[in-house]
């Protein structure tokens, strides 16, 4: 864990000239790494791989809902909205609603077209759009009162990856592969899937290092065909790969001799290296003809519609098996502006039994214990209409004030709500979270003292949470 860093920084060519022990030291330090004892880092200082306490999770997969669901659509039910349908929002509440762009408070109300049922031991509500998920409510734990103030896409979503809507911080995955580095020898810290059929576009600082050394960053993977460029050449055999990095690594190895310290560089380096290892040990991982059809029926890989998706989640356990620290995975098409019923029905058909089928497979491995399993968007939407739209053309706006999200796994109590929205879903009226908080309890779930983990950037120590997040411990066994 990197628990000091000094704000002097050398290069590994500059630690060897200064280091008395050379490439002993070096070759010891590759050994440990090799075993995930040691992590050597910028400063030159190798430190233990280990948390600050016990961690409750090892690994992370994100599964991000771009767009924005609505949360009175899916996982906050409002019957009060189904009286007040077609009346302006009441005053009591308008007045604590945030005066931020979009919010919907001068439209008119509606109520949801979709129905809520109690499931599970625990009895939580979900509505009828996820009926697969809501079979594993009982491994849920529903958060009803995050809160920011960005109503535009791209900077929720990067405020919500990243912490800042500016889009000028490390991903979380980039800050976790920092600071716990990989339980993975043969492939990437940190994947990425991404939806290429729906809108809005993702954005690629949800996955960037920022400040942070450029070999954190997430490896955009294809679903389809894996890891791009990864595939061994039909011309070229293992021995010959190897000759032919050799010198391309010579090459980039004076390149930087002569330039100094440049953290692209070397990121390209290591990936050079862990594309050979992913050619030559890990193939496999990506081919889900290994997988048993029965598997395909539970994550919903044999129905077109849920294909897309059913394949990056068994992607995902698949990764989480071999060690991989953080897996993203973008849905985007939520941004029912119009036509909500239409726009949220589908997003369901698509989405609803992948992500079931991945809570039931984790869970029967074993695998849920240890993987902290998050679903939600960058914001929610208004209780209100947007425009003058009538009957099934109707839709709901942007409204970061309220909204939902889920977490499962990783040591989480299940079957619990946290957090409330007002009567009719606009705003927290109990446990408001923040994005720190809710970085801060990610944090926390793989052993991570929010303080404890920095980075020195402009001279001052960066901690993910920029400012600091109070911690969900009501969310955790």
């Amino acid at each position: 864990m990197n628990q000091h860093l000094s704000t002097q920084r050398y290069s590994r060519r500059e630690l060897l000239s200064r280091s008395t022990a050379g490439f002993g030291t070096l070759a010891l330090a590759a050994m440990l790494k090799e075993d995930g004892m040691l992590w050597g880092e910028e400063t030159g200082q190798l430190e233990k791989l280990v948390p600050h306490f016990n961690a409750s999770a090892k690994n992370v997969i994100f599964l991000f809902m771009g767009g924005a669901p609505s949360q009175v659509d899916t996982w906050d039910p409002k019957p009060l909205l189904s009286k007040f349908e077609g009346q302006a929002v009441p005053e009591e509440i308008a007045r604590n609603i945030p005066k931020i762009p979009r919010s919907g408070a001068d439209s008119l109300l509606m109520a949801s077209p979709f129905k809520f049922k109690k499931h599970g031991e625990s009895g939580i509500e979900v509505s009828e759009l996820f009926p697969h998920t809501a079979q594993m409510v009982d491994d849920i734990c529903v958060l009803r009162s995050l809160n920011h103030r960005i109503p535009v896409h791209g900077p929720g979503e990067s405020l919500t990856l990243c912490g800042s809507a500016l889009g000028d911080r490390p991903s979380l995955g980039a800050w976790l592969t920092y600071g716990l580095g990989s339980r993975s020898k043969n492939m990437p810290w940190f994947v990425v899937f991404n939806s290429k059929q729906n809108a809005p576009a993702a954005q690629p600082v949800g996955w960037g290092p920022a400040f942070l050394p450029s070999r954190y960053q997430g490896t955009v993977v294809d679903s389809g065909k894996g890891v791009p460029f990864t595939q061994m050449p039909a011309d070229l055999t293992n021995k010959s790969r190897r000759k032919q990095l050799d010198f391309i690594n010579w090459m980039n190895q004076q390149q930087l001799k002569q330039q100094g310290e440049d953290t692209e560089l070397e990121a390209r380096i290591d990936s050079y290296e862990l594309g050979f290892r992913m050619q030559t040990s890990a193939p496999f991982v990506f081919d889900l003809s290994q997988e048993t059809s029965q598997i395909h029926r539970l994550y919903g890989v044999d129905k077109k519609v849920t294909e897309p998706l059913g394949k990056q989640c068994l992607m995902a356990r698949r990764l989480v098996e071999q060690g991989v620290r953080f897996i993203q995975i973008r849905h985007g098409g939520s941004d029912a502006h119009g036509k909500l019923f239409a726009n949220h029905t589908m997003q369901a058909h698509q989405s609803d039994l992948p992500v079931a089928g991945l809570l039931k497979d984790l869970k029967q491995r074993g695998l849920l214990e240890q993987t902290l399993v998050i679903w939600g968007g960058e914001f929610g939407r208004t209780p209100t209409t947007e425009g003058k739209r009538t009957g099934k053309n109707r839709g709901r706006d942007h409204s970061p004030a309220g909204y939902s999200m889920w977490l499962a796994g990783g040591g989480i109590k299940g079957g619990q709500t946290i957090g409330a929205t007002d009567a009719l879903g606009y705003t927290p009226v109990e446990r408001p979270i923040s994005i720190n908080d809710f970085h801060a309890t990610i944090l926390h779930a793989l052993g991570i003292d929010q303080y404890k983990l920095f980075f020195m950037h402009k001279n001052r120590k960066q901690i993910v949470t920029d400012f600091g997040g109070e911690v969900i411990r009501e969310a955790f066994l």
